[in-house]
């Protein structure tokens, strides 16, 4: 898998706030050579999603494979096992990578420390 790969990921079952069952995701790791776990951004199609901070509205496309305009939750950015992977359906755009990348940044950045 490469990064900016839009892949259907089956995610474990977990409490009512976090993303489970199969649905798309984005890969966003740098590709790092054998290894077994995966950084991903869950997408869903609710949405609903875009109340939250860190968060990337998607547009279907023939190229990313989504069928339904789409929520890519940076603030539920995870690991998970390679074998989680159901298939890859397509790749992400440059201008969406670009904005989930400023995203991830941004809720990453430590604040800045005034003297």
């Amino acid at each position: 898998m490469a990064r900016g790969d839009v892949l259907l990921v089956s995610l474990p079952d977990s409490d009512k706030r976090e993303e489970k069952g199969n649905r798309p995701a984005i890969a966003v790791q740098t590709d790092v050579a054998n290894s077994p776990m995966l950084m991903i951004i869950p997408v869903t199609s609710s949405l609903g999603a875009l109340r939250f901070p860190f968060v990337v509205r998607i547009e279907p496309s023939e190229e990313n494979g989504l069928t339904l305009p789409s929520v890519a939750m940076v603030f539920q950015m995870r690991a998970i096992d390679r074998k989680r992977i159901i298939q890859k359906i397509g790749e992400l755009e440059p201008q969406y990578l670009t904005q989930i990348d400023a995203e991830i940044w941004r809720m990453l950045k430590p604040l800045e420390i005034e003297d």
